[in-house]
């Protein structure tokens, strides 16, 4: 089972969201925004992780001489 969490929004900000998100339900729209962001989130920490990999592979590598 999964914990349930109740918040109180602005009712202009959730009206908002279900515009944006195109859901007619409070709940689902707040609920599809938060995953989205959380997707989000791990997307960037995904890319940042590869960029840095393939950065220290580069400073791993061999230099040419320099001269």
């Amino acid at each position: 089972m999964v914990a349930k969490v109740n918040i109180s929004l602005d009712a202009e900000l959730v009206v908002e969201v279900m515009v944006l998100a195109g859901i007619g339900s409070p709940q689902d729209a707040i609920e599809a925004i938060v995953r989205d962001y959380i997707a989000r989130g791990h997307r960037t920490e995904a890319r940042t992780e590869l960029k840095d990999q393939s950065l220290r592979e580069l400073d791993v590598k061999p230099q040419d001489p320099q001269g």
